[in-house]
C-alpha cells in the first residue's frame, strides 16, 4: 500500500474542511435569523406577546410574565452570539433547550407537526457537537488563549 499525499488526495477530501466550515456557518446564521425574527416580533407586539404568554403558552416553572421577558431576551441576545460564533457550544445548547421548551409550552404545535423546530434542533445539536467552525470567533479566542498560555 502507498501513502496518500496531499497531491494524490481526492479533491473532495481537500475541499471537505472548507465545506464543513461553510455548513456550520450556514447553520449558525439560519438558526440565529429564526430566533432573532421571533424575538423582534415579540418585542414589536409586546401586548400580544403578554397575552400569548398569559393565555396560550404553558411555560412550566416560570410565571407567565417572567417567561415573556426571559423568552424575548433569549431570542434577541443569544442569536447575536451565535452569529459571531462566540461561545457557540453553550449558546447552541441553551437555544436547543429553549427550542424544546417552546414545543412543550405550545401544544398547538403538536397537532400540526413541528418540523421547523425539529430542523432547528438538529442544527443546534450539530453546533453543540462540532462547534462554530473555522469562521467563528471561538476559533480566534481559543488560538489566542493557546498563544498566551
Amino acid at each position: 500500500m502507498t501513502e496518500h499525499t496531499a497531491s494524490s488526495c481526492p479533491w473532495s477530501e481537500r475541499l471537505q474542511p472548507s465545506l464543513a466550515g461553510a455548513v456550520l456557518l450556514l447553520a449558525r446564521l439560519w438558526v440565529a435569523f429564526v430566533f432573532l425574527r421571533s424575538g423582534w416580533l415579540k418585542l414589536s407586539a409586546w401586548d400580544s406577546t403578554l397575552y400569548l404568554f398569559e393565555f396560550e403558552y404553558r411555560v412550566p416553572l416560570l410565571p407567565w410574565q417572567w417567561a415573556a421577558y426571559v423568552g424575548t431576551a433569549t431570542e434577541l441576545l443569544l442569536p447575536l452570539l451565535l452569529v459571531a460564533g462566540l461561545f457557540t457550544r453553550p449558546v447552541a445548547l441553551l437555544l436547543f433547550g429553549f427550542n424544546i421548551m417552546a414545543v412543550v409550552s405550545y401544544p398547538t404545535l403538536w397537532a400540526g407537526g413541528f418540523y421547523d423546530h425539529q430542523l432547528w434542533g438538529w442544527m443546534l445539536l450539530t453546533l453543540v457537537v462540532w462547534g462554530g467552525g473555522p469562521l467563528a470567533l471561538d476559533r480566534w479566542r481559543l488560538e489566542r488563549g493557546r498563544r498566551q498560555g
